[in-house]
């Protein structure tokens, strides 16, 4: 007696090889979506640190952590004793974790003006913000801002630990999709002091620190 050797015809192939590509579709879009959700997260937090400004300002006539009336103004408040108080510049390096630098106390300022949520205790963990991907976010007035040569404005808002297909989206979103040129620029994290890469020269793959100059 003969044996037949069963096996799956062509449509049942052509249906297998359908749904495999529908199954990898689903989690490309998917993995699309997670990475644009990043980016806008990102991107808000460069916009709101300007609102956070803006508004300290409006309410307080001075600059967070730069402001000499922050211990009358702000119940629990700290007066930076590292840089000169009330000259309109936050000094101390965007991602300073000295407590006492102008920089520093910024996120206190703001957050017990009611203008930001987090803690507002220097000594805290989870005091220092940070991205969508665990990068410090900082902020700090142009002059004397030394990580990108190129930049220019009063204020200067930064993120670490970017990865490059990110970088150059934002600066797509906020910018004028050059990392090199404009309000938005990204150099290698691990650069202590350079000029604004070029999106070309931007790996996906490797991380950087964006920074927005308004």
């Amino acid at each position: 007696m003969k044996k037949h050797q069963s096996g799956f015809t062509l449509i049942e192939l052509a249906i297998v090889l359908v749904i495999i590509g529908l199954l990898l579709g689903g989690v490309l879009k998917g993995q699309e979506l997670i990475y644009s959700a990043k980016v806008k997260n990102m991107a808000a937090d460069f916009k709101n640190t300007q609102v956070y400004i803006y508004g300290y300002q409006d309410k307080y006539k001075a600059l967070p952590g730069d402001d000499k009336s922050a211990s009358t103004h702000l119940t629990g408040g700290t007066n930076a004793s590292n840089g000169t108080l009330g000259n309109g510049v936050i000094e101390g390096e965007w991602n300073s974790t000295t407590a006492t630098h102008e920089s520093a106390l910024f996120w206190q300022h703001v957050r017990l003006a009611g203008l930001a949520a987090g803690p507002t205790s220097t000594g805290d963990a989870n005091y220092y913000p940070t991205n969508a991907d665990g990068g410090r976010i900082g902020v700090q007035s142009v002059s004397g801002f030394t990580k990108i040569t190129t930049m220019t404005g009063t204020f200067v808002v930064c993120s670490d630990a970017i990865l490059g297909r990110f970088a150059k989206q934002l600066d797509t979103t906020l910018d004028d999709g050059e990392t090199s040129t404009g309000s938005v620029r990204a150099v290698l994290s691990a650069t202590a002091t350079g000029a604004g890469l070029t999106t070309a020269n931007v790996s996906d793959s490797s991380s950087y620190t964006v920074c927005l100059a308004f």
